[in-house]
């Protein structure tokens, strides 16, 4: 019998037999998972012989990519499970890099779905990353324990990334420093969260974020500089006070991250066409984002130049050899 005329709970069954071993390696991971891949079958525009591939397109980098990295958001503004989460990687998982359960979502599922999340996603060679859960924890009184607690128990769910983000929090930067050296002791990989608006990262109104300073980019730039220093592979950049929740976008911002900062090391939140247009209009097919689950399909025609707005119609391109 084909698998796909099995049921689906025996064919759920079949796929956690055969990946769980692979699993259980805890070695520290990139971002990037080595896990059985169910993402060879080459997408349509790819196939030369029997698809789409007579048709005009940028070439993307193959995983585990470094460049043009497309992180997308998980559960949070919509419920996902398991079944939903396998269409969507059954479908557009050649295009998806990163997992990111946003907020504290993670911590509502039952552990047996999360778990099978995880294990989904790693199968598609996605690395899966917490949202910035920790900042929540950051404020309990035995705040060391607390993390501690959390860091082994995300360890032993599969995660792969930790965000840490400071939007609602004032914390020295020394201690920031030490959150990620914690993190990466237990064999897990630390993805700041930077930005310029304080009171950012939980859609907070545009009104109340404008009666809040904003601060000087070369801070943010600073502070990435010395996360990178200490071992960080890629640093998240806020889009509020950016790109989200602002009278005018701050572009003069942006320009100075890519300057003083490795364009590879740095993913621009851009989890809104209009925004994720841009970033690839001005940067390039190259360019780091996360943007929704819905919008994965949008952003790859973008990058292959297949498909885009009125301004990047026709007009985004790419010279590789």
């Amino acid at each position: 019998m084909l698998l796909s005329h099995l049921p689906l709970s025996s064919y759920r069954a079949i796929q956690t037999a055969i990946t769980r071993p692979a699993l259980q390696n805890t070695s520290l991971r990139s971002f990037q998972t080595n896990a059985l891949k169910l993402d060879s079958i080459k997408p349509l525009l790819l196939d030369k012989s029997d698809g789409f591939g007579f048709a005009r397109h940028n070439p993307l980098p193959s995983k585990p990519r470094k460049v043009g990295v497309t992180e997308m958001r998980g559960p949070y503004y919509s419920a996902m499970g398991p079944r939903y989460l396998a269409d969507v990687l059954d479908t557009a998982g050649h295009y998806v890099d990163g997992l990111k359960f946003a907020g504290g979502s993670f911590s509502l599922i039952p552990e047996l779905k999360l778990r099978e999340m995880i294990d989904l996603a790693h199968q598609h060679d996605v690395y899966v990353s917490t949202g910035g859960w920790a900042e929540h924890l950051l404020t309990h009184t035995d705040a060391p324990v607390v993390i501690e607690k959390y860091l082994r128990k995300c360890k032993s769910l599969g995660f792969d990334v930790i965000e840490i983000s400071s939007g609602f929090l004032s914390i020295p930067p020394d201690d920031w420093l030490r959150l990620v050296d914690k993190v990466h002791s237990h064999g897990l990989k630390a993805k700041p969260e930077l930005g310029i608006q304080f009171g950012a990262g939980g859609d907070t109104a545009t009104e109340d974020l404008a009666s809040i300073d904003t601060s000087d980019p070369s801070k943010l730039v600073n502070l990435g500089k010395r996360f990178l220093n200490a071992g960080v592979e890629r640093l998240m950049i806020e889009s509020e006070g950016i790109t989200e929740n602002v009278k005018s976008w701050r572009t003069d911002v942006v320009s100075t991250i890519m300057k003083e900062l490795p364009p590879e090391k740095v993913m621009f939140e851009a989890a809104d066409p209009e925004v994720f247009n841009w970033y690839v209009r001005e940067f390039g097919v190259d360019v780091n984002v996360f943007v929704d689950h819905s919008q994965v399909f949008q952003l790859a025609c973008l990058r292959h130049g297949i498909w885009g707005k009125t301004d990047t119609f026709g007009k985004i391109v790419s010279f590789r050899e």
